[in-house]
């Protein structure tokens, strides 16, 4: 899809004016990373997280071995592309709530000197949006479950995928975040609300953004990356998969007074899975977005694909023409 086209039907959805995503473009045809060894990411390396830190691109990324547990593995980058990986984990799974299962898809985004981490802790029996900081990105604390499965106000069994607003809004901080709302399949996006960036609690009895049958988010709308704030409102990426479980990436904006009010939604997707090793892996035919630096006037969107391998795409904000 052309930028000209993703403006149309921007203003077709009432939005003109707005800060938006352009579609994304790969920076590579190739992954960043592949699993390698017999070890904690032999089976897959994917669904990363990216952050600056002391004038690098910091990774931290969801890696799978052989037996199907999950670690959190550690790179680093000077100009965002090519990455060294440390030959351990930086996270392991430990606690009870992650026991068997692991630790999975992590987020990340700084609060004064301290690094705040989501990721979903899963025990084969739950997966739960849990948090855990850091000062270095390497030494990390867990601070337990953010928001416990089978618990919620309309999110009654798995909670996920925490996208952590960079501000205070009215005094708070706020989240978007995946939970299931019922037996039938579905992912909808939520949204909590803290004191302390460690306890959550919903904001709302219903998802903030709704799945929408017969499109390509039809089954699935999960956060990707923490928000950035323009002047237009507050700009979230997130990945969608339709009745296929085909999963692709869009864009929502939220109002910066009311974080649970929508003020424009992507009609079409601006990412999807075109390479062979976006659409063949642990999970076919899947891009997904987690996480987002700004680099020169543009940012560069790390991805998960096919639940095997990294990729990195770029884009940059645009401005539908006001009033036509």
């Amino acid at each position: 899809m052309s930028i000209t086209t993703l403006m149309i039907l921007t203003l077709q959805a009432g939005v003109a004016g707005q800060m938006i995503f352009s579609d994304l473009k790969r920076v590579s045809d190739q992954p960043l990373m592949v699993p390698r060894g017999t070890g904690f990411e032999s089976a897959g390396a994917f669904n990363p997280a990216v952050i600056r830190h002391k004038n690098k691109f910091v990774m931290i990324y969801r890696a799978q071995d052989g037996t199907g547990k999950s670690y959190l593995g550690y790179a680093e980058s000077r100009d965002g592309v090519h990455f060294e990986r440390e030959d351990k984990p930086v996270m392991v799974p430990e606690a009870e709530y992650e026991k068997d299962g692991g630790v999975e898809d992590p987020r990340l985004i700084k609060f004064g000197a301290t690094y705040y981490l989501t990721y979903t802790g899963y025990n084969k029996t739950d997966a739960q949006l849990c948090i855990a900081t850091s000062k270095d990105l390497k030494h990390w604390q867990r601070q337990g479950i953010a928001m416990p499965a089978n618990k919620g106000t309309w999110n009654v069994r798995w909670t996920k995928s925490g996208a952590i607003v960079p501000v205070k809004i009215a005094g708070k901080y706020w989240m978007y975040y995946m939970g299931d709302g019922a037996n039938d399949g579905h992912d909808q996006m939520g949204l909590a609300v803290s004191d302390d960036l460690l306890h959550w609690t919903d904001a709302t009895k219903k998802p903030v953004l709704e799945r929408r049958p017969g499109e390509f988010d039809s089954q699935v709308v999960e956060p990707g990356p923490p928000p950035i704030i323009t002047a237009d409102g507050i700009l979230l990426v997130y990945n969608g998969a339709d009745d296929k479980k085909v999963y692709r990436t869009a864009w929502v904006l939220f109002d910066k007074k009311d974080p649970g009010k929508v003020l424009a939604r992507s009609n079409k997707p601006i990412f999807e899975p075109e390479h062979e090793w976006e659409k063949k892996g642990q999970v076919p035919n899947v891009v997904f977005v987690e996480g987002m630096v700004k680099k020169g006037v543009g940012y560069l969107l790390y991805y998960g694909a096919a639940d095997s391998a990294i990729g990195v795409a770029e884009s940059k904000l645009i401005s539908t023409p006001a009033g036509k």
